[in-house]
């Protein structure tokens, strides 16, 4: 059907009062939660109130408006949305004067204006825009004279601001001056474009002034610039909530009564009854118009009026903007010259509703002319009009309509009698063009009338005028009696929209066509399934948030008292025919609106009530709703499948009457009937909506009643009980926890009378169910916490004689045992996993009060029932003390972890409950008695972490158990020791101190309380004190670890550690917990890359296997996921990562050795060959690697740590370190201070005293030392490959040396050599290196003095060595450069640096020496035989020399040769004639592909040689050869320090700064240079044998600075330079590895680690064993200037013994 316009009046209802207009406020707040989420996105500057409103209004402040005119204005300001391009609301007018003011003088200051009815919905508009449209009033041309027509309305320009941001409330700041530019349109006259529509996509270079406003509205925004040159509005905005009264009120500052209010176009999403609105607003929107005789389009300006039937103008009708009076005609804006004008103004009509049926809106037509002369004379040319009403009497249809222009006689056109019986419309005009009307005929004269055309638009906003003609039809039901039936069946289909408008006047019209046609029951059918269609109607999201009107209407303005009879007669005869499908969906209907239907028939019972006293109907109301709920048990039982809908809608809106009813029925027979109700629905059908029907119950207002939840709690809780059951297939837990939440929920209130009996109801029927229902479920079921929190409610509600009663239910102990038992299970499973978030602290806390009173509860009956010998039951108290334990550790109780504030708070509102279950765990544990020693060992680790909490009281009750533990496994394990307790202590300790338990004040007062306790005890006292001590011990241990792990990042403070704790496992024999600490040793090396350690920390672990079929045990297995069974594939799998960990760390040596072990057992054991040739061929590349990678070799520093500052496993102590590849001191000493950034460095190198080692702050001394080679004895006079030897100069050493030159005797000034002396401290480790750390203790330190003789003695030993080695090389590899050996010969024979051997004779070759020191005879002996031994191999290195010559060197060798003859024959005169035999000088050919050179040492060299000279020397030669221990620091470590020293000649030498490290620094980055130029050698000739290998380069010690400078890479050392003959005291520059500085005895080579130093006189001994190479680095001691003569180039030769 369509609906026509038309029209009816109302009775205009009376305004509610003010308190009705705040009662339906708050109900909306609550009806509105779905469109709240819509505005949540919204900033609304943090103001709460904007929450609670949902009607908005937007102040509007005008300041002022700059703008050149010169004529006066119309300013039309209005919310409008660029999007849809529509108008929100409707104008606010300012009239603007030409002078710059408002045209009201009163009004300066104050245009202001408030825009209504704003609606969520506009809050979330995407854009909103405030914009001003601007016409001026004056003359068509502004520039015209004055006789031309003035009082135009013509357009000027458009102003336009966004306004999102404030609408939304993202600025929010009402004293803001917001700036609006102003676009003015252009004047020129010649501008004639066609007039363009309104829309956003227009864009135009140019703004015509005949474009719409609006159009140009569009195109500012699209623009977004506005060149306005400084033109524009300024205006301040505030968005304020609420409707218009409240905002009177809660802004008065801002809204008061001179303020204009623009109301929204349509209605604000409430309409509350009693607010009347009856506003139509009209759209001028554009017209066609013919020029007729004119050259050029006419200048139209429409007039417009609202005229009654007889044609008189109702006066002030016409709104063009709020802020003024209606006026009684509007004229419009004129368009110059233009044939198709477009105006979009909008006019508000406003008249009563009264004349609204009489009246219509008269538009007439006029041609404007620009001379004044002209523009008198012109006439109106046409009319046009529209009826507010149709003939049905619906009101005029929203939208657009196309009016018939009308032309003619003047006087016609004015007779409104005349025109109204013609068709205003041309949709009317096509109805009624069948029709031949002569009247017609002769108004439209002429064929042009058809040719214009004029269109308007309507929108009504009117709660009184409907444009329905069905709803029309029902509200004027008393004229129209016979249609009634057809109106109510129409009202169905009538718009929602429309029918909340005129809601209370529907319902009025409802009830009182029920009432007045009592007769007739039709009509309350009728009336009933309309009523139901209205309340289902707000029902609907879309007019839910009209819910409070309708509750409005009933409470305030329904007041038909007898419609309960007829609305409840209606209502059971539908239940009662429920199985009639015709009334299905009409029941269903009715059903969802049980809730306001039983509101309208208790309301009108209640005034009935009030009318007419006590009822005289007798029972008959009662009696209704009692066959009510008689027909709804009838339905329950039907069988499911019929009706399923109806039953369910039953279940669920039933409820929602109980409020309602109780108000006039007897609330304890209404509990029976809901009673009943639920127990007609048969078993497992409809289970979810039975459980949500009975939370309903118990949310109303029935079960607050005591009397009531008698009857009511036994039904929930059999109907609970049945869903919890063990043996429920599908239990609803969402359901049932929301029922029992809300049953323990209003049990819990303190306004619902007794409650005693019902909690004891519950606990009987229903706690041991939640209880199993919870141990059940799933810890990650969303319901989960609901069950949680409905036990905790039920405990807390329960009192002392509640748990009494309880208990006392079982019938047997073992009943109650079983039911602690699963209630310890379950506390305890909830406390270690949290069902509720941590910091939801008040839930958490919660629970613990609870629990901590029910566990409390419960250890009371197990002291009285399971106590005695008979009825202990072990596993219960076992589950109870781990239950304590468990809560009393629980994170949320460990107060040390919040914030004081919070912590305050607890303690305040629930106090430390830790103490409270502490001394009860302390209290049970010594009722147990004799049982005490059921729980050894298994209840040291629970009470270990009780002790352990950080306070103090607790730890004081509670640490005696420990001792209690120990008497009784004493006395009563038949062992008579504690090792049980002891060995399990010690693992928990380990475990809860690494989890981060346990300080220093617990490792005091354990101590203390413990030994307290032993001394006390008869027969503990000896084995109890030394326990306490370990323990004490342990822990320092232990927390020194964790303290290094958590707060320092250096990995060395944690290896320590690691090492520490793991030693004292070992001692121990903890097995187990040492491998642990193992593999966290060989995690923190493997971080740090130190393989070679990692490796040796595996190998600790492989060293506890066998190679056997014994299975693992467990602790063995450890890490790493080994899957294997027996200790052989253990230890198997463990080689193969100690190899590889070798072979990453270079150490190539150890690798071979296991791998050997390994191979044996693959080829005699398990007969792996597969695993063994691939484990040879590895074999097969580490022998390479030794003899070709390069490997560079570490240097050894000895780090001292004086101080208490420092922790105790480093104070006052002193380590020897393995530093990294290529690390100098400098380098060390600062990665050392970083980690240890308050210690001071010591400058000295001299052991302090006892006032820095007490001293409280940190003191650190570093400085070099140097290893002693332990070379294996199979390596002895043997030509050892110098690769081989490198690895014994720094690897597997134990001893190391540091000498120092001091003076004895008075100063020689002509030979200082004869007085100065050594000082060799000698370090021994605990440990050899490498091994399981990069560092150890040093155990052991001895010191002894090397004589001037010795040191010479050493001096010339490695000066041959040198020769020796180099004339090696060159006979082994004739490609090498021949450079080298010119600088070694050079600096040797050159007679410029011959004073080495002079400064000898003047000491030691005199009378008076060896009168004075006879005993230095057979010494003396030896060092002139060593000055003879070195011609034969100047001879050999001169020949060499000479075959290798170029043309360049034959200067330099002619000169050699001559001063070597000089020397080689003083040195034959004095000192005899030895020579080599010939295998040591003839050429040598290396093996295929190797590159080994072998190494002679001095000793060899002695040996090997043949003597010419007389037999004494020979025999002296011998004996010091094999009675003298091998030469200290046969690397040159003893003689470098002493030439070093000398350098700073006048130095105080007992105390020489450790400063040389920066002196050295030259040397050391050329070595580094020579140490890679050989690498490249090496790799590149590999059947060429290399001597100096870069590993030997690498390792060059510091004090071999100048030496080096002048040396070629290929050689560590020198000889030293000095005076020509004999080695210079001054400069002893023999370089030497830093390690084995005092090689022994033949005998002892073989020992592992090497025993102290022998006495000074048999410390000569030139061992048999291969002395390293001269390539080691220097001791810490500066070198010596060089000779005044010398250059230090590179090439410069370097004097040196002979």
């Amino acid at each position: 059907m369509t609906t026509e316009t038309s029209w009816t009046q109302m009775k205009p209802a009376q305004l509610p009062s003010s308190r009705c207009m705040k009662w339906p406020q708050k109900g909306l707040r609550k009806g509105f939660k779905k469109k709240k989420s819509l505005l949540q996105n919204l900033d609304l500057r943090g103001q709460s109130n904007f929450n609670t409103f949902h009607t908005y209004g937007l102040y509007v402040n005008f300041k002022n408006f700059v703008c050149n005119i010169g004529e006066d204005a119309e300013l039309f300001m209005a919310l409008y949305d660029p999007d849809q391009s529509t108008f929100i609301s409707e104008n606010y007018l300012i009239r603007w004067g030409s002078n710059g003011m408002p045209k009201e003088i009163e009004k300066l200051n104050n245009l202001q204006a408030v825009f209504t009815d704003l609606s969520s919905t506009d809050l979330i508009r995407p854009r909103i825009s405030l914009v001003c449209q601007i016409v001026r009033v004056g003359r068509m041309e502004l520039k015209e004279a004055k006789k031309h027509t003035c009082g135009l309305r013509r357009p000027f320009g458009v102003a336009v601001m966004d306004i999102t941001d404030i609408i939304r409330g993202k600025v929010d700041d009402e004293e803001k001056q917001h700036f609006i530019p102003f676009q003015q349109i252009a004047m020129e006259t010649y501008i004639r474009q066609r007039q363009l529509i309104m829309s956003p996509l227009i864009t135009s270079q140019v703004i015509g002034e005949n474009e719409p406003l609006t159009s140009v509205l569009n195109k500012v925004i699209a623009a977004k610039e506005v060149n306005h040159k400084g033109q524009g509005l300024w205006v301040s905005l505030k968005l304020l909530p609420g409707d218009l009264p409240q905002v009177q009120k809660n802004f008065s500052h801002l809204v008061d009564r001179s303020t204009a209010i623009a109301r929204k176009m349509g209605f604000p999403e409430i309409i509350l009854p009693g607010d009347v609105r009856n506003d139509i607003y009209v759209t001028l929107v554009h017209g066609e118009f013919d020029k007729g005789k004119k050259k050029t389009p006419k200048n139209v300006e429409v007039t417009m009026s609202v005229c009654d039937e007889e044609g008189n103008t109702l006066e002030k009708a016409l709104h063009p903007g709020a802020g003024y009076e209606g006026i009684s005609e509007y004229k419009s804006v004129v368009y110059y010259q233009v044939k198709q004008p477009c105006w979009y103004e909008t006019v508000k009509v406003s008249i009563a509703i009264e004349e609204v049926t009489r009246c219509h809106i008269r538009f007439t037509f006029r041609h404007r002319s620009s001379q004044e002369s002209r523009d008198r004379s012109e006439r109106a040319f046409g009319v046009a009009f529209v009826k507010l009403m149709k003939a049905d009497g619906t009101t005029l249809q929203d939208g657009r309509h196309d009016l018939v222009v009308y032309k003619g006689d003047n006087k016609k056109m004015e007779d409104a009698k005349f025109y109204l019986t013609l068709p205003g419309t041309k949709a009317e005009m096509e109805e009624k063009e069948l029709q031949a009307s002569k009247t017609q005929a002769s108004f439209a004269a002429t064929k042009e009338s058809t040719k214009d055309s004029f269109q308007i638009a309507t929108l009504i906003c009117s709660t009184k005028l409907t444009q329905n003609v069905d709803l029309l039809g029902l509200l004027n039901w008393r004229s129209n009696f016979q249609n009634i039936k057809h109106n109510l069946k129409k009202l169905m289909e009538v718009d929602g929209g429309e029918i909340v408008k005129f809601l209370q006047d529907t319902l009025d019209a409802l009830f009182n066509i029920m009432m007045e046609m009592s007769d007739n029951e039709t009509y309350d059918f009728l009336v009933f399934d309309a009523l139901v269609f209205i309340i289902s109607l707000i029902g609907d999201i879309k007019f839910q948030h009209f819910n409070p009107v309708l509750e409005t209407y009933i409470y305030k303005h329904f007041s038909a008292t007898l419609a309960y009879v007829k609305l409840s007669k209606v209502l059971n005869f539908y239940v009662a025919n429920a199985d009639d499908s015709s009334k299905t969906e009409l029941l269903f209907a009715a059903l969802k609106a049980l809730k306001y239907l039983f509101r309208f028939i208790i309301q009108s019972r209640v005034l009935y009530l009030r009318f007419y006293g006590q009822s005289e109907d007798g029972d008959e109301f009662n009696n209704s709703i009692r066959q009510l709920f008689l027909a709804f048990n009838t339905l329950m039982d039907r069988p499911l499948e019929e009706a399923v809908k109806i039953k369910g809608a039953a279940l669920k809106y039933l409820p929602s009457i109980i409020n309602d009813v109780k108000l006039v029925f007897d609330p304890v027979e209404l509990s029976l009937l809901f009673c009943k109700f639920i127990q007609s629905i048969p078993d497992n059908q409809l289970v979810r909506q039975k459980l949500n029907c009975m939370s309903k119950i118990v949310e109303s207002n029935l079960f607050r009643q005591s009397e009531c939840r008698d009857v009511l709690l036994p039904l929930l809780t059999d109907q609970l009980s049945g869903q919890l059951d063990d043996n429920s297939s599908k239990p609803d837990h969402e359901a049932s926890s929301q029922l029992l939440s809300s049953i323990l929920e209003v049990l819990d209130r303190k306004d619902v009378g007794p409650t005693a009996m019902h909690i004891q109801l519950i606990m009987e029927r229903l706690l041991r169910r939640i209880n199993r229902t919870v141990i059940a479920m799933n810890r990650q079921s969303p319901h989960v916490g609901s069950f949680v929190a409905c036990m905790i409610a039920i405990l807390r509600q329960m009192d002392d004689s509640h748990y009494t009663h309880y208990i006392n239910i079982f019938k047997t102990n073992q009943d109650i045992s079983d039911f602690l038992m699963e209630t310890f299970i379950m506390f305890k499973d909830l406390i270690g996993k949290n069902v509720y978030a941590k910091d939801w602290m008040v839930m958490n806390m919660t629970q613990s009060r609870v629990f901590l009173r029910a566990i409390n509860q419960f250890a009371e009956v197990l002291t009285r029932r399971f106590m005695d010998q008979a009825g202990f039951e072990l596993q219960l108290w076992n589950n109870y003390f781990h239950l304590a334990v468990a809560f009393l550790t629980h994170e949320s109780l460990q107060l040390e972890t919040f914030s004081q504030a919070k912590r305050t708070k607890i303690m305040k509102k629930y106090g430390d409950m830790r103490k409270e279950i502490g001394f009860r765990i302390r209290d049970m544990w010594y009722n147990l008695g004799p049982h005490k020693i059921k729980f050894i060992p298994s209840m040291v680790g629970p009470i270990l972490e009780v002790t352990l909490t950080p306070e103090v009281e607790l730890r004081k009750a509670t640490i005696p158990i420990f001792f209690d533990m120990m008497q009784c496994e004493f006395n009563f394990s038949g062992n008579g020791n504690f090792h049980m307790f002891e060995n399990e202590l010690i693992t928990r300790l380990d475990q809860e101190v690494e989890g981060g338990k346990g300080d220093e004040q617990y490792k005091v007062l354990l101590e203390k309380l413990l030994l307290e306790h032993f001394r006390k005890h008869k027969y503990l006292s000896s084995s109890g004190e030394s326990f306490a001590l370990l323990v004490s011990s342990l822990l320092e241990n232990l927390l020194d670890y964790r303290t290094i792990v958590m707060h320092d990042e250096s990995k060395e403070n944690r290896m320590s550690c690691t090492v520490n704790v793991l030693n004292f496992y070992k001692e121990k024999k903890r097995e187990d917990i040492y491998i642990r600490y193992l593999y966290k040793l060989r995690d923190l090396h493997r971080d740090c890359e130190n393989y070679t350690e990692a490796a040796y920390t595996l190998l600790l672990h492989a060293e506890l296997l066998q190679w056997s079929d014994k299975p693992c045990v467990p602790h063995l297995l450890q890490r790493d996921s080994y899957y294997v069974y027996t200790q052989q594939e253990l230890k198997e799998k463990l080689y193969q990562e100690i190899i590889s960990y070798f072979d990453k760390g270079k150490m190539w040596e150890k690798a071979i050795k296991l791998s050997k072990e390994l191979a044996e057992t693959y080829e005699s054991k398990v007969f792996d060959y597969e695993g063994l040739g691939n484990l040879l061929k590895k074999r097969a590349s580490f022998y390479e690697n030794i003899i070709k990678a390069m490997r560079p070799q570490p240097e050894y520093f000895a780090v001292g740590y004086y101080g208490q500052g420092f922790p105790s496993f480093l104070r006052n102590k002193v380590f020897i370190y393995r530093g990294k590849e290529y690390e100098r001191l400098e380098d060390f000493s600062l990665r050392l201070l970083t980690q240890f950034p308050n210690a001071e460095k010591m400058t000295s190198s001299t052991p302090p005293g006892e006032e820095i080692k007490c001293s409280p702050k940190q003191y650190m001394q570093c400085f070099t030392v140097k290893p002693v080679m332990s070379l294996p004895p199979n390596y002895k006079d043997k030509p050892v490959p110098e690769q081989i030897l490198n690895y014994y100069r720094a690897n597997e050493v134990q001893q190391f040396q540091y000498s120092r030159p001091f003076r004895k005797g008075e100063k020689d000034p002509d030979n200082e050599f004869a007085t100065m002396w050594i000082e060799r401290t000698t370090y021994t480790t605990g440990y050899t290196f490498p091994g399981i750390l990069k560092w150890f203790e040093v155990r052991q330190i001895s010191t002894e003095e090397i004589s001037p003789l010795e040191n010479a003695i050493e001096t010339m030993e490695l000066t041959n060595e040198k020769i020796s080695n180099c004339v090696q090389q060159h006979a082994w590899d004739r490609s090498l450069s021949v450079h080298p050996l010119s600088m070694l010969l050079n600096g040797i024979v050159d007679p410029a640096v011959m004073g080495g051997y002079s400064n000898y004779e003047k000491a030691f070759f005199t009378e008076q020496y060896l009168q004075e020191h006879p005993e230095d005879q057979e010494k003396i002996e030896l060092l002139k035989r060593l000055i003879a031994l070195q011609m034969p191999l100047l001879t050999e290195g001169i020949r060499i020399h000479g075959e290798k010559l170029t043309e360049q060197l034959k200067p330099l060798h002619n000169r050699l040769t001559s001063c070597f003859r000089e020397l080689k024959e003083k040195v034959e005169r004095l000192y005899g004639v030895i020579t080599l035999p010939p295998n040591l000088t003839e050429r040598k050919q290396s093996r295929t592909g190797s590159i080994v050179l072998p190494y002679i040492m001095s000793s060899t060299l002695r040996r090997l040689s043949i003597t010419s000279v007389t037999s004494s020397v020979i025999s002296t030669s011998s004996n010091s050869s094999d009675n003298a221990s091998s030469r200290p620091g046969s690397d040159g470590s003893v003689l470098e320090p002493l030439v070093e020293r000398r350098a700073s000649s006048g130095a105080r030498v007992e105390d020489v700064p450790l400063k040389e490290d920066n002196e050295n620094r030259i040397s050391k980055s050329k070595r580094k240079e020579w140490s890679l130029s050989k690498s490249q050698v090496i790799a590149e000739k590999a059947p060429e044998p290399d001597l100096m290998s870069p590993s030997r380069k690498a390792q060059r010690p510091k004090s071999l600075q100048l030496l080096d400078n002048r040396l070629t890479p290929f050689h560590g050392s020198s000889p030293p330079p000095s005076t020509p003959l004999s080695p210079p005291p001054l400069t002893p520059k023999a370089t030497r590895t830093l390690s084995s500085p005092s090689l022994q005895t033949d005998a002892l080579v073989t020992a592992t680690l090497p025993p102290p130093p022998p006495p000074k006189s048999s410390q000569r001994n030139s061992s048999e064993v291969a002395p390293p190479l001269p390539v080691r680095r220097e001791a810490k001691v500066p070198p010596p200037p060089p000779p005044k003569a010398r250059k230090s180039g590179v090439l410069s030769s370097e004097p040196g013994p002979q």
